[in-house]
């Protein structure tokens, strides 16, 4: 069970045709299963000039019976047999013009900005090796590209080192072609002529693998190149020459708790509302900072469902709860509202002495988080500081509840909760291209009730 866990995450890496984890399908093969970690993007770029980029990318997994997180990418398994699967899914694209600086032969052009596209995969395993396919396109209204891939890998094994060499192919299309590396005429200069690759074909050659440090822990790695189509290579913005890539990182594996992700499993149904502080994280999550006198005093309110993902992890007081959430923004009238949509994975630990006679959890709670509308709080600190927003960030929950049941004396309440807990969401200190390299972002402080429903 051990090596079909941890062996799985190479199977989409030969499609990571821009060396990125957005493909980390089947990581955690058996339905229940979770993990978290992080991993270290280093990739050349292909523009003329532009320094080579450095990426972390938060790992959030989690391997359901029919759906998967994947950190960067989100999947629906449409059909599925022992050897072979059909996919839905939506995918980050790592591609785009440089975040931390310009390169000479950029400057003046409207920046090109990784994107978002929906897809269909099919995968087949068998002894001779793996073949994955995947049909992408762009939904983020950026390129409004296609790209079609098709993957060849083979598995090999000596003791706790597992590598993959692999080899991809990508019909890519003039739209995702002409977005990233053309030339439109009213951008053209002296050193930029017009140009428009078109459609193309590139070669992606890979090794990738991992090294099992422990019985959970997981030490995650690969190198590769990939070849740009000519026309592409012909355009005067890209540099000659294949694009190298690594990647590095580690993950935990917190094992299959199949039970615990089955069909009929409880709902939890959180409410909340909150006011903005200008507390940072550390401070507000130690209570050395509480205000919440911000000049507009502006709030959030919202709701979020979750479903238990793995209960008592190696038998220790120790859950974990997916959620997904709805917050609303109330600017108070310095600004639109706007909505924000989480996704998380949330940790709640619940062995304190005392949890016996009233039962109290501390929780974590690490995702992402999409914003209708930057909110006010972070369009203001990163104005000040001259730094830029970005929608899409990371997203950090702690919270401490107790069960009102235990506290009134009541069994039908033992699993509703009451508690406090911060609001974060933030760019990882600049450091992630998908989070668009924010040093910033806001907090809130909020109170909730906590429902689990049968």
């Amino acid at each position: 069970m051990r090596t079909r866990l941890c062996f799985s995450f190479l199977l989409a890496l030969p499609l990571a045709a821009q060396a990125g984890p957005e493909a980390l399908v089947d990581f955690l093969a058996v339905p229940g299963s979770a993990g978290l970690g992080a991993i270290q993007r280093v990739q050349s770029s292909p523009y003329k000039g532009a320094d080579t980029g450095y990426d972390l990318v938060p790992l959030y997994l989690y391997e359901g019976e029919r759906v998967y997180l994947h950190s960067t990418r989100v999947g629906l398994k449409l059909f599925k047999q022992p050897d072979s699967r059909f996919d839905l899914l939506l995918d980050y694209r790592f591609e785009g013009h440089p975040y931390d600086q310009t390169p000479a032969i950029l400057t003046g052009m409207p920046k090109r900005n990784p994107s978002v596209d929906l897809g269909l995969g099919y995968r087949h395993r068998a002894s001779w090796g793996n073949l994955d396919t995947e049909f992408l396109h762009d939904i983020g209204n950026a390129s409004h590209g296609s790209e079609l891939r098709l993957g060849y890998s083979y598995d090999w094994q000596a003791g706790r080192l597992h590598l993959r060499p692999s080899v991809t192919v990508s019909r890519r299309s003039a739209n995702l072609n002409n977005y990233y590396y053309g030339v439109e005429s009213a951008d053209a200069n002296a050193l930029r002529p017009a140009y428009l690759p078109g459609a193309g074909v590139d070669w992606s050659l890979g090794v990738y693998g991992y090294y099992e440090m422990t019985q959970r822990w997981r030490l995650l790695g690969g190198v590769g190149v990939n070849l740009l189509a000519k026309t592409v290579r012909d355009s005067p913005l890209v540099e000659q020459r294949v694009q190298p890539s690594a990647l590095v990182g580690a993950a935990y594996d917190f094992g299959s708790h199949e039970g615990y992700a089955a069909p009929g499993s409880p709902l939890y149904v959180k409410l909340m509302g909150g006011l903005a502080t200008d507390c940072n994280l550390l401070n507000a999550m130690t209570l050395r900072c509480t205000s919440t006198n911000t000049p507009e005093r502006t709030r959030i309110f919202g709701v979020a469902l979750g479903k238990p993902l793995i209960e008592r992890v190696n038998n220790w007081p120790l859950d974990f709860v997916g959620y997904v959430g709805v917050l609303n923004h109330d600017e108070r009238g310095f600004a639109p509202d706007g909505l924000q949509i989480d996704a998380s994975v949330k940790v709640y630990y619940y062995g304190f002495p005392w949890s016996s006679r009233v039962r109290t959890r501390l929780g974590m709670g690490a995702g992402v988080s999409l914003a209708q509308r930057v909110p006010l709080v972070e369009k203001q600190d990163q104005a000040r500081r001259g730094r830029e927003t970005s929608k899409l960030l990371n997203y950090l929950d702690p919270s401490i509840d107790v069960s009102v049941g235990d506290l009134i004396g009541s069994r039908a309440l033992s699993e509703t909760y009451a508690g406090v807990g911060v609001s974060h969401r933030s760019g990882i200190f600049g450091a992630s291209q998908i989070l668009g390299n924010i040093n910033g972002g806001s907090n809130y402080f909020y109170a909730y009730l906590d429902m689990k429903l049968r």
